[in-house]
């Protein structure tokens, strides 16, 4: 097994997940398609260097299907050799890209393997692909089944997390995301989406908005209170987990990701390729990991994932300088802070879904290369990326600058 490199990575603007959003009449090929020529482009490979295309897709139906990354890679200038598949391990998609295009170059399967990850969330809805976890009464009572945000609240409610907490990890999700655009963090990765007559449609994060406070978010409703009570998901939760007595509902649309658009392409490859290539790696993939957990309360399993993944790398917690933890939800890295016992000030610097959005196949991706032009900001050396995904399940990643 030798190592594997993160050579570069692009990822679009996120734009609002509704029809009036920035980026809604364009569809996900042409998200996916901005990111894989822009990467080329940065690199100038040639253009049949590239064995595979692994794009996360949580939503593969409609115009996001037909291996979409296969024929994104043809419309973006690749080589007929290139092939293509897409990748469905729900919000933790566009991490387990890396870690899988990571495990084909290490393996001596490939030289070269774009991954990352596309959502048109404002055109393909979020569920539109079905499935049996949910939807087939059986499967659902079997796995004690509760949709996700009465999960996040069952966090709230069992680890103490009040609503004055997670509104207030909201507000500085969103300050350090306006911060982080005004100081120009982003403009090295974010290629603006443009439409066919070729004017910008998008060139910046459509949902960060600076003058969120904690007492403004204090205004919004639970967003999944009424959910719980006539769904019988409260009564569930609390049979899954007795040492509660009620749900307390204190997640809403303001201390929960965003649903947005949005695309991103990381290159992956071995050095001996990068050499050849003329290509400096940016950074070293140390260590990757995926595991489940128990699937009722569903998003705690960031913290396994990441404990899992620093053992392989013969790490502690301590020696990571930075950490990016997907905001699906406020209570997910306030409890991830807490169980792995690290510094908040490492986490999540540059703000998160919560103020960025959460384009479902690609925020995995995207948040490593957030993490990685972090680290060359700051001269840093580590950061570990991890997903919270439902059905109980995480996956981590740990890089190391070059």
């Amino acid at each position: 097994m030798s190592s594997t490199y993160v050579y570069d990575h692009v990822r679009t603007p996120r734009g609002r997940g509704k029809p009036d959003g920035a980026l809604h009449e364009v569809t996900a090929v042409h998200l996916a398609t901005t990111v894989l020529a822009a990467l080329r482009e940065r690199t100038g490979l040639p253009k049949d260097s590239v064995d595979d295309v692994i794009f996360g897709l949580v939503s593969p139906v409609e115009e996001q299907g037909q291996v979409l990354p296969r024929i994104a890679a043809l419309a973006a200038g690749y080589g007929e050799r290139t092939a293509g598949v897409q990748i469905n391990r729900f919000c933790g998609s566009g991490l387990e890209t890396v870690n899988m295009a990571a495990g084909k170059v290490a393996a001596g399967g490939a030289d070269f393997v774009v991954a990352g990850g596309c959502e048109s969330m404002s055109r393909v809805p979020i569920f539109s692909d079905g499935g049996a976890w949910s939807t087939d009464p059986a499967v659902a009572f079997a796995t004690h089944f509760i949709p996700q945000g009465i999960s996040a609240d069952l966090m709230a409610t069992r680890w103490g997390y009040e609503r004055e907490t997670l509104d207030g990890f909201a507000a500085v999700s969103h300050r350090r995301a306006a911060a982080a655009w005004a100081d120009g963090r982003f403009d090295r990765s974010v290629v603006p989406v443009r439409d066919v007559l070729g004017d910008v449609l998008l060139e910046r994060d459509e949902v960060v908005r600076p003058d969120t406070t904690a007492a403004s978010l204090a205004a919004l409703k639970p967003s999944f209170a009424e959910m719980g009570a006539k769904g019988g998901f409260d009564a569930l939760a609390v049979q899954r987990y007795p040492d509660i007595e009620a749900i307390e509902h204190r997640h809403h649309a303001g201390n929960s990701s965003a649903i947005v658009d949005g695309a991103c392409a990381v290159l992956i490859g071995s050095r001996e390729a990068g050499e050849a290539a003329g290509l400096r790696p940016r950074a070293r993939i140390r260590a990757f990991a995926e595991i489940g957990s128990e699937p009722t309360i569903m998003l705690t399993a960031p913290s396994f994932a990441a404990e899992k993944a620093l053992r392989r790398a013969g790490m502690r917690a301590a020696d990571i300088d930075l950490y990016e933890v997907n905001e699906a939800f406020a209570a997910v890295p306030l409890r991830f802070i807490e169980a792995l016992g690290i510094d908040p000030a490492r986490v999540n610097v540059n703000g998160g879904a919560i103020a960025m959005g959460h384009p479902l196949g690609a925020t995995g991706a995207i948040i490593l290369g957030t993490a990685l032009d972090e680290l060359e900001r700051t001269g840093g050396s580590t950061a570990l990326i991890t997903l919270c995904i439902g059905a109980g399940m995480g996956v981590a990643t740990i890089i190391e600058r070059v």
